[in-house]
């Protein structure tokens, strides 16, 4: 797709990479401009300079959190601590690392503390009210528009109101604020306190830039780029403009084909100037990876992530861009190897849903059906709202024959998914009739075997919902759905004709569409058995049963209950 990207020198100049100011204001500049290995530079020094000042810690520490290194974070939020016991910033960090490493007490009990010390500072509030937002090991949860729990986004905005209440002037606060809303896609609170933010400081980037984020959430893609460039036009070196006007470019340019490639391509050229405006470092150029992933970009990503591979060995995350890379070119040996690094010395805390998902698709695609199967579930199991999963699943169970956990993932993947289609629910129904004739078969041999009648009920229920939902009938839905019908309608001494409006349904849309082939014609010759046994045996309407017989027999004249019928009427003469 845009594998331009994968173009980008890694000798980039680094913007700021000269650290002259020293002030923790300016390193705070750093951070929100996403400059984070410029901001770690001043914190460093800071803290060996102003070694009392716990905020030096905290700050540091948080740089190292965005970066996905909670153990270094944590390190430097318990020196803030030994610098300052009292210090709410640094309990608000290690409440950040505890959230994140899904330690619900120890988050819990430092936040409180946190909140306990802070008095009218109101920065405790907003770095508790951050923590809740950002990405939990072992979830698909994250910043730039990802998934948060609604249970901690709740938890976000009570604290971030605690903290408004402090110091409603707070722009910081309010920006939080604003994203916790947005999160939970409540616009309107959303927008209140990004712009009370604009009503305070006109020219804060991040909260104009925020509302661009805002407007893309709603598909306002005109007006999103308007913000970035009204935010480039007061800071032309603020990188998150950028970045998120690269990310609307992704998101607009599928919704019109004919500004796709234009759009692509700004796309590149914008996370470009991005990452010349921050730093390549590696955690940078993974950045860029999650990037390339939303663009499906998966050539470049591959690339990019086979470079990391050599460079990136302080963070094992670099295989999981190459794992998915490689799946995604059917490069699936070397898939295998790259997942199966990243899952094993990873650790749970940082092996997320989607890392799951992978792993079953590599292993599907290597044939190896029920480990594929196991992972697959286990992503479900991480991450229920990811239901079309049970899609994937169901082809694997389908294809492999195993008819009952094919059509329970069927069902499944119906009722909660979107995506689905009338051929799924086909499938289902279909899964559901086979899953009950091979019980069938099995008792004929094994008396103890019981076949599930209740099969053939859900069978029916499939079969149903597809004639209701298709645009017209369809002679194999008709087909299948009568040899459902036939099952429950098997005592043919007693038939009850549960069949014949399915079976001479299938007749009538067949023989429509002209001759048949040998196959249908098989088919049609059990519609006219099904019809002759009911005119036969209920109607009690020999020339009727006759009729139909014989047009079973010239459509196969090897039917066995054909053969039987006519050798019984032949029987019958010779008396």
């Amino acid at each position: 797709m845009i594998n331009k990207l994968a173009g980008i020198a890694f000798g980039l100049v680094l913007v700021g990479s000269s650290v002259s100011a020293q002030s923790l204001a300016d390193a705070k500049k750093a951070i929100d401009a996403e400059q984070y290995q410029k901001a770690k530079s001043m914190l460093k020094n800071l803290t060996v300079t102003q070694a009392d000042k716990d905020e030096n810690y905290f700050y540091l520490g948080w740089v190292y959190l965005k970066q996905d290194y909670p153990d270094s974070a944590k390190t430097l939020f318990n020196k803030g601590l030994a610098v300052n016991s009292r210090s709410a910033m640094n309990f608000a960090g290690l409440g950040a690392v505890a959230h994140m490493e899904k330690d619900n007490a120890g988050a819990a009990s430092n936040f409180n503390q946190a909140i306990a010390l802070a008095g009218k500072n109101s920065k405790p509030y907003v770095y508790t009210g951050l923590s809740y937002l950002l990405p939990i090991s072992g979830s698909n949860n994250g910043p730039n528009g990802s998934r948060i729990a609604p249970a901690d986004a709740d938890a976000a905005i009570a604290v971030l109101n605690k903290g408004k209440a402090v110091s409603p002037r707070d722009v910081e606060l309010l920006i939080a604020l604003g994203d916790a809303y947005r999160s939970q896609l409540k616009s309107n609170d959303a927008y209140s306190n990004y712009s009370s933010a604009l009503a305070i400081d006109p020219k804060s980037t991040a909260a104009i830039v925020a509302t661009g984020v805002l407007w893309r959430y709603a598909d306002n893609y005109e007006d999103s780029e308007k913000q970035f460039q009204a935010a480039i036009a007061i800071d032309p070196n603020y990188g998150p403009a950028y970045r998120e006007w690269a990310e609307t470019d992704i998101r607009w340019a599928p919704n019109d084909p004919k500004i796709y490639d234009n759009k692509v391509k700004e796309a590149v050229d914008h996370y470009k100037k991005y990452i010349s405006l921050t730093d390549y470092s590696v955690e940078t150029q993974m950045r860029y990876a999650d990037f390339l992933i939303r663009a499906k970009d998966y050539i470049a990503l591959q690339k990019v992530a086979s470079d990391l591979t050599s460079s990136a060995k302080s963070n094992l995350r670099v295989y999981r861009y190459l794992g998915y890379a490689a799946y995604e070119n059917k490069d699936y040996p070397a898939a295998a190897t790259a997942m199966s690094r990243w899952v094993n010395e990873a650790g749970p805390k940082r092996v997320i849903p989607n890392d799951y998902l992978y792993m079953g698709r590599i292993e599907l695609a290597q044939k190896h059906d029920s480990l594929g199967v196991r992972d697959l579930r286990k992503a479900l199991e991480l991450d229920t709202s990811q239901v079309d999963i049970y899609g994937e699943i169901a082809k694997s169970m389908y294809a492999s024959g195993k008819y009952i956990e094919a059509a329970e993932a069927y069902r499944k993947y119906g009722e909660k998914s979107r995506l689905a289609t009338l051929q799924d629910h086909f499938k289902e129904g279909f899964s559901y009739y086979q899953a009950y004739s091979d019980q069938l078969t099995r008792a004929e041999k094994n008396k103890s075997v019981k076949p599930d009648s209740t099969l053939l009920i859900k069978a029916d229920s499939a079969y149903s919902y597809v004639e209701r939902k298709a645009t017209k009938p369809n002679s194999q839905v008709a087909l299948f759905h009568a040899y459902v019908k036939d099952y429950e309608d098997n005592d043919r001494n007693n038939i009850k004709g549960l069949a014949k409006p399915y079976y001479e349904q299938f007749i009538q849309l067949t023989l429509a569409k002209g001759a048949p082939d040998d196959k249908t014609k098989s088919s049609l010759a059990n519609a006219y058995v099904y019809l002759g046994t009911y005119a036969e045996n209920k109607e009690h309407d020999q020339a009727k049963a006759l009729d139909y017989y014989t047009k079973a027999k010239e459509m196969d004249p090897t039917n066995p209950q054909v053969v039987y019928y006519f050798a019984k009427r032949a029987q019958g003469k010779s008396k």
